[in-house]
């Protein structure tokens, strides 16, 4: 998106590197994203936009990137609960003899809710926009 004069915004976003999906390959240096109504409304060089956008926060990152959201395309979220039980074991004994028997005994549709909500915590706080879950009690 290109700047335009004197753009309204409600969180105006500067950081040392702007990574965007198209195009492909491209870092941008010095650059802000504009953000209104929970939408992008400009992508443009920190200079022109000290100039050129009007916002009503500002979120200085002179040192990070601000990438695109990550996207976790398989998982079971409420498994989280199960975290750290037995991981030092192979993959077939650990199922068989520790989670499938958990398991049995404890997932419910409270079970899930709870771990979901633990796992999409976690997912929102390291940048994970969106995910696709295959678990029992999917509502």
């Amino acid at each position: 998106m290109n700047a335009e004069n004197n753009i309204e915004a409600d969180l105006l976003i500067h950081a040392k590197w702007l990574i965007p999906v198209v195009p492909e390959g491209t870092v941008l240096e010095d650059h802000c994203i504009a953000i209104r109504a929970k939408k992008i409304v400009a992508i443009l060089h920190s200079d022109i936009a000290e100039k050129s956008v009007s916002a009503r926060q500002i979120v200085r990152l002179m040192s990070h990137a601000i990438i695109p959201g990550l996207i976790n395309a398989h998982g079971h979220s409420a498994m989280s609960l199960f975290r750290g039980i037995a991981d030092d074991i192979p993959l077939k004994q650990w199922l068989e003899e520790r989670i499938w028997p958990l398991e049995s005994k404890f997932v419910n549709a409270r079970f899930v809710q709870q771990g979901a909500s633990l796992a999409i915590a976690e997912m929102i706080r390291a940048g994970t926009t969106c995910f696709a879950d295959m678990y029992f009690y999917p509502d």
